[in-house]
């Protein structure tokens, strides 16, 4: 069922079976002569079935859907060119498009991504399985040119009556936006700040701190603390309360990778992950789920990133491997 939220302006829910964010939030600004459709879900059937189906209550059958990505993970841009059709275009951050819009890049971020991954001590025979089974690559729209548009930081997006203010906000992936609707106090902050569970904020090759780029990015949002936050997964809340809350989340994983750096000296992220504390049931870490154990990994290269940074840390490279020293 969608939901209304402001005249205009309604939610799609769209079910991740299996997936630990359980439901994407998929919005709908509706036009006269077009509609704006915010996120899409994975390519996968389940999303597809939700996703037109409540673009059919909400009566965009034969209508020209232009589509909005806050950022290119797969459970946000999936079934972007279905839904835009033949007739709707794609808009998503610059900075993001190519991982979309262009397959060599595509490739070339994920053998980047891999080679780190087992530079980190990350077993290659896992790294294969789940080079077949992500959903970050799997689900991913169909690397297409595709009707793609590149935005700016600051540009207003004028669509159909909607004027939309796009804000990029790096961390969560290198181009994530938010998009600021000042007219009706709304901002739609993707998945750069979540209400109920905590952004995912991982290592990417595109920057060189991810963690350092997502902790201004907050700082960057408050401006727009007194608006209406619809977010990309759950519900919404107040912004300023939960930019303080994630840095005092990060100040507390940044002091538990430093730790586990202090106490197990010359390893690299993926042993040094299993010695950080995850909310996810698994007695130890060497009964984690793979895809887990990708997300933990990639999480803990973060913050060991941020902590070399800050000169907390240092990182020595030997036979190709990676090891962490305090500084």
């Amino acid at each position: 069922m969608t939901e209304s939220i402001l005249p205009g302006l309604y939610r799609i829910p769209v079910p991740l079976p299996g997936n630990p964010l359980k439901e994407l939030n998929a919005y709908l600004l509706r036009g006269n002569e077009r509609s704006i459709l915010i996120d899409t879900g994975f390519r996968q059937e389940e999303c597809r079935s939700a996703l037109f189906a409540g673009l059919e209550e909400l009566g965009c059958q034969g209508q020209p859907v232009d589509v909005l990505l806050t950022h290119l993970h797969s459970d946000h841009s999936g079934l972007a060119v279905e839904a835009a059709g033949e007739q709707g275009h794609i808009y998503i951050s610059g900075i993001d498009r190519s991982s979309l819009a262009d397959e060599a890049a595509r490739q070339m971020y994920w053998a980047l991504s891999q080679a780190r991954f087992l530079a980190e001590g990350f077993p290659q025979d896992m790294l294969d399985r789940l080079d077949r089974t992500n959903p970050a690559r799997s689900m991913a729209p169909p690397p297409v040119q595709g009707p793609y548009v590149g935005l700016e930081d600051g540009q207003l997006l004028e669509l159909d009556g909607w004027k939309l203010r796009c804000l990029l906000m790096p961390g969560h992936t290198p181009g994530q936006m938010c998009f600021w609707l000042e007219e009706q106090g709304v901002l739609f902050t993707g998945d750069h700040v979540l209400f109920d569970i905590t952004p995912n904020i991982t290592s990417w090759p595109a920057l060189s701190d991810a963690l350092g780029a997502y902790l201004n990015s907050l700082d960057k949002i408050l401006p727009y603390g007194n608006a209406l936050a619809l977010p990309g997964h759950r519900k919404g809340g107040s912004v300023p309360e939960r930019v303080e809350a994630l840095k005092r989340h990060h100040t507390r994983r940044l002091e538990e990778a430093l730790e586990a750096v202090r106490r197990h000296p010359g390893t690299g992220a993926y042993e040094l992950a299993g010695y950080m504390t995850w909310k996810i049931r698994a007695a130890s870490w060497a009964e984690f789920p793979e895809t887990q154990k990708w997300f933990a990994v990639g999480e803990c290269m973060a913050h060991l990133d941020h902590l070399m940074a800050l000169g907390e840390v240092r990182r020595s490279v030997e036979n190709g491997r990676n090891t962490y020293w305090t500084a």
